[in-house]
């Protein structure tokens, strides 16, 4: 069988290393519009989202919404949103990009209890279908099509 990396190479996917944190977490880098971040990759999050505490890092312009989260424990948290972003994960990039804002710091408390470093936020299934993302957990990479 051929490596998958140059089958995947040919296909024009770009690849995105990432790490395995000690809670089992897959922990990636990315830039939101140009300000790098440590973000969960959660195949299981509807919505790529950020915590209340780093709309300024971000340079977010963040609207009120009606929509409640739930996840990791918590259910029925205020949003906001930020529209119109932009997103880079190793080579691949999205100039349109939508976040949804919320409270993280359950997240947060939950990984440094296991003595994991905080998060930025979650890259979910959003960014996971629009660039027909492959997840390598043998090699720790992360394959979006360009």
């Amino acid at each position: 069988m051929k490596n998958l990396h140059d089958i995947l190479q040919k296909e024009k996917y770009k690849k995105i290393k990432f790490k395995i944190t000690k809670t089992h977490h897959l922990l990636i880098k990315a830039k939101v519009n140009g300000v790098v971040g440590k973000f969960i990759l959660d195949t299981g999050a509807s919505n790529s989202c950020v915590g209340f505490e780093s709309v300024g890092l971000f340079q977010l312009e963040a609207e009120d919404s009606k929509t409640k989260a739930s996840g990791a424990g918590a259910t029925g948290m205020q949003t906001q949103t930020a529209s119109n972003n932009t997103l880079q994960l190793g080579l691949w990039k999205d100039m349109e990009f939508n976040l949804v804002i919320f409270d993280l710091s359950h997240v947060n408390e939950a990984l440094i209890q296991h003595k994991s470093k905080a998060v930025h936020g979650i890259i979910g299934a959003d960014v996971l279908m629009k660039g027909r993302a492959i997840v390598d957990y043998y090699n720790h990479c992360l394959y979006l099509l360009k």
